[in-house]
């Protein structure tokens, strides 16, 4: 279950382009920034109870604005990429949940951090067991990633997660030009940290895609 999920949700980070006041933009920034800190910089064996910790602050912020689209995206961000670093026999539930956050999210706004929740649900779909074991479906994930490309044609996070399910249906060809197009895509401000990881990703992954072209 630890592989399964260890790349599940690694943060959709596009700053939304739907005002929030400005309270909640400061909560938001600071949930994203941590995530990127204990995704990428703290040790591995302290990830799962930095981000329950995390997970406890998004909780947080969905109880006290249940109509914030971005609250409920960040919430099953946390909690898929919390899921990814435990492991077990929670990995499951912690990714049921997380899809129910960004359906919830979905219907508030599906335009929020420019179509994140789609990136992110097709993440889940395209990662989690399928039936009887649980909801994956890569046909679901294909639909859910065309969504979330006509909104976010250009993000690094939607091109890497496109060019990742490509080469999962090894439809490696369409991989690279996605993931090349990853790499050219424009840093955003204030998430520095994500965005090295990112491409970090988006390289080893290309890397891959270009050894099944040789």
């Amino acid at each position: 279950m630890k592989r399964l999920f260890a790349c599940v949700l690694l943060g959709v980070l596009s700053q939304s382009v739907w005002a929030l006041d400005a309270a909640d933009q400061q909560r938001l920034d600071s949930i994203q920034q941590r995530w990127a800190q204990i995704q990428y910089q703290i040790p591995e064996k302290q990830r799962p109870a930095a981000f329950e910790q995390l997970a406890a602050q998004t909780s947080h912020f969905t109880a006290e604005r249940p109509d914030v689209a971005e609250a409920w995206i960040w919430q099953a961000i946390v909690t898929s990429s919390w899921a990814g670093a435990e492991g077990g026999l929670g990995a499951l539930a912690k990714a049921r949940q997380a899809k129910g956050d960004l359906e919830k999210s979905l219907t508030l706004d599906p335009k929020a951090l420019q179509g994140s929740a789609y990136t992110s649900l097709a993440a889940l779909y395209d990662r989690v067991p399928g039936w009887p074991i649980g909801f994956g479906d890569s046909d679901k994930a294909e639909q859910l990633l065309k969504q979330a490309l006509q909104l976010n044609p250009d993000g690094i996070d939607t091109l890497y997660f496109w060019g990742d399910h490509l080469y999962r249906q090894k439809r490696y060809a369409e991989a690279r030009a996605a993931l090349q197009k990853a790499l050219q895509a424009a840093p955003r401000p204030g998430r520095e940290s994500a965005d090295a990881g990112r491409r970090k990703e988006v390289a080893a992954l290309l890397a891959d895609v270009n050894k099944k072209l040789d």
